[in-house]
């Protein structure tokens, strides 16, 4: 093979390899997450980690112009993926902690006992469920969440659509709203922690987009989820969202004045969706609590839920004083 042949032949490997990396920056940039796309942008953390790969081999073929394009790619992806890591400064909120848990529970079928013990053992104050179910509402009271979490505005149903919010704090204005697309519903009440002004609490559960014909309803309950409202009350919104922070709707929906607890806790890669249940998928950054930006996120872990593919997330909150 000539030297002519073999630099052709490498110059071709070498944009092949850099070309998947810069085309995700375009339509990462672009927001172009609509068919297909949709399900693929949630992998984003793992393109750019994956980025790297490309520009170190065109450094090591130096190939000066794929080099710049795979350095740019990889500038870009990991510098939207790379701060989720990292704790982001907190708003100086000097009121009552607030201990949140939001679980899927696929069904209805996770295990009670596991959500009971969470509930007790990291001192929960607000649950969001979803997928909830009239067995398992039964089930939680039989373990004794009545006890932990009095309060309550509950929506059971059969299948995935149902949806609650337990507290150990008394709730008003409480009910549940339809959504338009996959009509999941959503639970809310507006919750009364001595020393914050009131904050109304709902469970999120927008479709979620696993073929291409529920994308726009996807899209259109991302759209109807209720927007912060920075000069007026508290607000949370707590579940799964079916979305990650790579997905232009759900930054849109945090633009409007909420922060994601995990991201401003450095805890924004933590998979909260995948291979829990089986299924060989890589964990993916799915449920999440987005907090009015008064809010200062203290902490975000999460714990792994038998019986359903998601895990249970938790924040802890601070509010601000009245």
């Amino acid at each position: 093979m000539t030297g002519t042949r073999a630099n052709q032949i490498t110059a071709v490997v070498c944009w092949l390899a850099v070309a998947p990396a810069a085309a995700w920056v375009v339509l990462r940039l672009a927001g172009s997450d609509r068919g297909p796309m949709v399900q693929a942008v949630a992998f984003t953390p793992y393109v750019a980690a994956g980025s790297l790969v490309p520009l170190v081999l065109a450094l090591a073929l130096r190939r000066r112009g794929a080099a710049v394009v795979a350095a740019v790619a990889a500038l870009v992806l990991v510098g939207a993926v790379a701060p989720r890591a990292v704790a982001a400064a907190q708003p100086a909120a000097d009121g009552p902690m607030l201990r949140l848990l939001t679980a899927n529970l696929l069904k209805g079928g996770a295990a009670p006992s596991r959500l009971i013990a969470l509930v007790r053992d990291q001192r929960v104050e607000v649950l969001t469920v979803q997928e909830f179910t009239p067995e398992i509402a039964a089930e939680l009271d039989r373990h004794g969440l009545a006890d932990l979490l009095p309060y309550r505005v509950l929506n059971p149903e059969v299948g995935t659509t149902g949806s609650g919010v337990y507290a150990r704090f008394p709730l008003s204005d409480g009910g549940f709203r339809r959504n338009q697309g996959f009509l999941f519903t959503q639970a809310y009440g507006t919750l009364a922690v001595p020393g914050a002004p009131p904050v109304r609490v709902e469970s999120a559960h927008p479709a979620a987009p696993y073929s291409v014909d529920v994308v726009p309803d996807w899209r259109t309950d991302l759209r109807g989820q209720p927007p912060a409202t920075p000069r007026g009350r508290l607000s949370i919104l707590a579940g799964d969202f079916n979305a990650t922070l790579d997905h232009a709707p759900l930054r849109d929906l945090i633009a409007t004045g909420y922060v994601d607890a995990a991201d401003a806790a450095g805890a924004g890669l933590l998979g909260t969706w995948g291979p829990y249940d089986g299924d060989l998928i890589p964990p993916v950054t799915i449920d999440h609590v987005l907090a009015d930006r008064r809010i200062a996120v203290r902490s975000v872990a999460v714990y792994p839920l038998p019986r359903s593919d998601h895990r249970a997330v938790l924040a802890e909150l601070r509010l601000p004083a009245v």
